[in-house]
């Protein structure tokens, strides 16, 4: 009796016929016809999702991690059609080829049964071609179809802050149409974008994809042509939304009812096209390597201390962009001082924190229980199989044993584990400080390789911006 697993994907486009219940209900039929197990916990579905790309599919991205686990969790992956598994022929190609050659796991359309001969191998790969196809052209007409309704000033895509949709066109929102015209008045009479994010957030209002506000967020609403009536359409596809950026982008005369006068909106531009660029930088990568780089957190937030544009001090990321309340500015002279201090105190008196991380790689820690968990599964399945006839006794007591062994191997290995003891390693870590301490503090040694040591000892530093102290976190 052979283990199965069933892959089951619907697109938004598909028809009725093929929804996850309906393919499921063929994938166990045809199960049950050719001596395969099929397993709940192997039955994987992405359901409204393209399959021109797997990026995006999570259930299919689970279904080949579980493939690669050893011994082969499944024999076979069982699918309505190929188009189910990939409309993107590279995609199919390597996963099919990876599954088949590596994992010795076959992948078996119910609807298209095809065998091993080299004929079948062809047929393959010409059903696979017409898929693809089918995907490009359809994903064209949607493109043409979308460009047609926005040369007539109508919604294409979800509707931005401040508006619902309604017979596919935009309404304002009562309830956020406000916030954006209070946006717009709060930047011309003098709040920063990083002021009014803040207070977005303090208000309980977020985004339309439900995320907290940012600087950009807020920018975007005050760049945002939708808000005096026009429709932003870029026929090439997913673009900057900046017109300055892609010729391309087109603004057309919508049909949908302005929040913002047209007045205001010039006055925006103008005072935003005059605006100073953005105080703190993003954080990847930053421009001057230093010696901190990635390790100060902020007390209030948790978010990563990043370089200013001046290069000479450091600031919270999120409250850079608004989404922390409490700044945390300090000068890279002042902490990496801090930095010296407290490790010369910790390298003297051997008191700091210490967070014990075992050496064994954490995922194959975390991978130990999950293997013994399936094969305790694997003895309920192959004594399901005895009960209905496929094994005969010697056979189950066989498999059943194999399966045991396999279980004491496992928890064998998860016993020995290599958990470091902490008295030690608090001793190995202090003497690492007493030897780095030097080369740190070298003004010859490169800022990127001080980095690089901090972080072979140092997990964290935590800066309290109240008190102007750290809090270093270090690991075994």
């Amino acid at each position: 009796m052979k283990i199965a697993a069933a892959y089951i994907r619907v697109s938004t486009d598909d028809q009725i016929e093929y929804s996850p219940a309906s393919q499921l209900e063929k994938i166990r039929e045809y199960a049950k016809r050719n001596d395969y197990i099929l397993p709940e916990e192997y039955i994987y579905v992405d359901e409204g999702i393209s399959g021109r790309h797997t990026a995006k599919r999570a259930a299919f991205n689970q279904m080949i991690g579980t493939a690669k686990t050893k011994p082969k969790p499944f024999d076979a992956i069982l699918l309505w059609k190929f188009s189910r598994f990939a409309r993107n022929r590279e995609d199919s190609i390597v996963y099919k080829s990876m599954l088949r050659k590596q994992c010795g796991i076959d992948v078996i359309s119910i609807s298209e049964n095809l065998g091993d001969d080299k004929m079948s191998v062809l047929i393959e790969a010409l059903i696979e071609a017409m898929d693809e196809y089918y995907s490009i052209n359809l994903s064209e007409e949607v493109k043409r179809g979308m460009n047609e309704k926005v040369s007539r000033g109508e919604a294409v895509t979800i509707p931005s802050f401040g508006y619902d949709i309604k017979d596919g066109t935009y309404i304002p929102d009562p309830e956020t149409a406000p916030a954006v015209q209070k946006i717009y008045a709060d930047y011309l009479n003098g709040k920063g974008i990083r002021t009014i994010a803040v207070e977005m957030n303090e208000c309980g209002y977020r985004t339309r994809r439900g995320n907290r506000f940012e600087n950009r967020t807020v920018k975007y609403i005050l760049t945002n042509p939708v808000y005096i009536g026009k429709i932003r359409w870029t026929p090439s596809g997913r673009a900057n939304h900046r017109t300055e950026d892609n010729p391309d982008t087109l603004i057309i005369n919508g049909t949908h009812e302005p929040i913002i006068d047209q007045e205001i909106w010039d006055k925006v531009q103008k005072k935003l096209q005059a605006a100073p660029k953005t105080k703190y930088m993003r954080q990847e990568p930053a421009k001057t390597p230093f010696m901190l780089q990635g390790l100060v957190r902020c007390s209030a937030c948790g978010a990563t201390l990043c370089q200013a544009v001046n290069h000479t001090s450091l600031q919270c990321y999120a409250y850079a962009h608004g989404k922390c309340k409490t700044s945390h500015s300090i000068s890279l002279k002042k902490i990496n001082s801090a930095v010296f201090d407290a490790l010369e105190k910790s390298s003297l008196t051997g008191i700091f924190n210490l967070e014990m991380i075992p050496k064994t790689d954490t995922k194959s820690i975390e991978n130990i229980p999950a293997q013994i968990e399936r094969e305790k599964k694997k003895i309920e399945r192959v004594k399901d199989a005895y009960e209905n006839g496929a094994y005969t006794l010697d056979e189950f007591k066989q498999s059943r044993q194999q399966i045991l062994n396999r279980i004491a191997e496992l928890e064998m290995k998860m016993s020995q584990l290599d958990i470091p003891d902490e008295q030690k390693e608090r001793l190995i870590i202090r003497k690492k400080i007493h030897e780095l301490l030097p080369t740190l503090k070298s003004p010859a040694v490169p800022e990127a390789v001080k980095n690089s040591l901090l972080k072979s000892i140092i997990k964290r530093i935590v800066f309290y911006r109240s008190n102007g102290g750290i809090e270093i976190f270090f690991y075994a």
